[in-house]
């Protein structure tokens, strides 16, 4: 049987008309989210103060594919399709054998994959009335795609970007505020939950459950005002799946078809994006590795537990099932700040407890020796969330060669990293 993704319809330049619902297509079941209250499944109307009422019905949605309104594919349709590439140059310096392939996402006006969500988000948002958006972000990719989707549908967008990347990215916050966003470094004095824990942890870095529980608390506290989420939810992975459904058809045209497909992991909408149009061929019994890579200083799916957590630090979110590291774990202040999250999308994290995929870690040292050795042979700098899928890319390939095997590896470099040459600066 062949994937969904693949008989999708698609615009005649080549984008999906319809987001894959993998799950539902699959006849998977994932844990349902938790009333932290009764600890029974949570009812939809408790997260309609959060959300559209278009993505609640996403989140939840038993249909296989879901139509992309017309709004969204002209909005699209800017940036859409995405290249698929061979990084030729970068195999001849690593001397594989193997041939690789990247989906580059940074070909979108805002330089990564997250404008793919941050279009439908606002755009159910405006149809619904809502006038203002709160969100959160790490490294200010996510903030960056919100505050332009923003704009795009007349939206106001209020941001908390974790402090540490903050001070560590002054570009971010200048695109997010030239696109109209107000943004401030959380722990905030801003909100109740931001005061009480600055006055607690005075010379705290911020963490996304920090960050997160200051827009959640923004969201519910001022009239208008709705939540976005960049990651983890599954109508966030559901948009992102655009990414995984036109590589197939790239590769389809090819003639190709991948034997590996690696994504770098934080919340999973990057990993979730290329991958899962790609699981169906695994569960049809094709020999398909799905890898995702992930930061060693915030091992969640390598060394979490997987189990219902809490998905902010104030413990405001539901209780999902996922593999998570702790609501209050604060992780190193790496570079890589959009992969520094305490937990993974559930629907990942189900993926990866039933063994379909699996989970590695790397270190933020050998990240950047990877994103440099891609940067000088295929002349693009990485961001260095999307270094740690390149590093995995460069591990599977030495795999093959040391087994004599040639293999065909897909990866998602998920945006670039020229606002981010500063994390450059001091690595080897």
């Amino acid at each position: 049987m062949r994937a969904a993704s693949i008989t999708a319809s698609f615009t005649p330049s080549g984008i999906p008309t319809s987001y894959y619902n993998l799950f539902a297509d699959a006849g998977l079941a994932a844990a349902p989210p938790l009333d932290p209250e009764t600890r029974a499944p949570v009812a939809p109307e408790k997260l309609a103060a959060l959300f559209a009422g278009g993505l609640l019905e996403q989140e939840l949605s038993p249909r296989p594919q879901i139509p992309i309104p017309e709004p969204v594919l002209e909005a699209y349709a800017s940036f859409r399709p995405t290249p698929l590439r061979r990084a030729a140059a970068f195999e001849r310096a690593l001397g594989t054998r193997s041939r690789i392939l990247y989906k580059y996402e940074g070909a979108s006006p805002v330089g990564s994959h997250k404008l793919n969500t941050a279009l439908p988000q606002a755009y159910y948002n405006h149809l619904e009335g809502t006038r203002r958006l709160a969100t959160e972000t790490g490294a200010g990719q996510w903030g960056t795609a919100l505050a332009f989707a923003c704009r795009r549908f007349g939206l106001d967008c209020s941001i908390y970007m974790v402090k540490v990347s903050f001070e560590q990215k002054p570009f971010r916050r200048t695109m997010m505020e030239l696109f109209g966003a107000k943004v401030r470094a959380s722990p905030s004095e801003l909100t109740r939950f931001g005061r009480a824990f600055r006055a607690e942890h005075p010379d705290h870095p911020g963490s996304l459950g920090v960050a997160i529980s200051e827009a959640i608390e923004e969201a519910v506290s001022v009239p208008g005002t709705k939540y976005a989420l960049g990651s983890v939810l599954n109508h966030v992975l559901l948009h992102q799946t655009v990414i995984g459904q036109e590589a197939l058809r790239q590769l389809d045209e090819l003639g190709l078809f991948p034997d590996a497909v690696v994504g770098c992991h934080g919340g999973g909408s990057n990993f979730a994006g290329i991958a899962f149009p790609f699981v169906r061929h695994r569960l049809d019994g094709r020999e398909l590795q799905l890898l995702a890579a992930e930061p060693e200083a915030c091992p969640t799916l390598t060394r979490g537990r997987f189990d219902y957590d809490f998905g902010d630090t104030a413990h405001l979110t539901p209780l999902v099932k996922m593999y998570t590291l702790g609501a209050d774990y604060v992780p190193s202040p790496i570079h890589a700040g959009g992969l520094r999250y305490h937990g993974a999308a559930p629907l990942v994290s189900e993926l990866v407890a039933r063994g379909l995929v699996e989970a590695r870690a790397y270190s933020q040292e050998r990240t950047f020796a990877a994103a440099r050795r891609f940067a000088a042979s295929e002349g693009l700098i990485p961001a260095p969330e999307s270094a740690h899928a390149i590093a995995a890319a460069e591990e599977l390939a030495a795999e093959a060669d040391a087994e004599g095997r040639e293999r065909t590896i897909l990866l998602c470099l998920s945006g670039h990293g020229l606002l981010d040459l500063s994390a450059y600066d001091g690595q080897p």
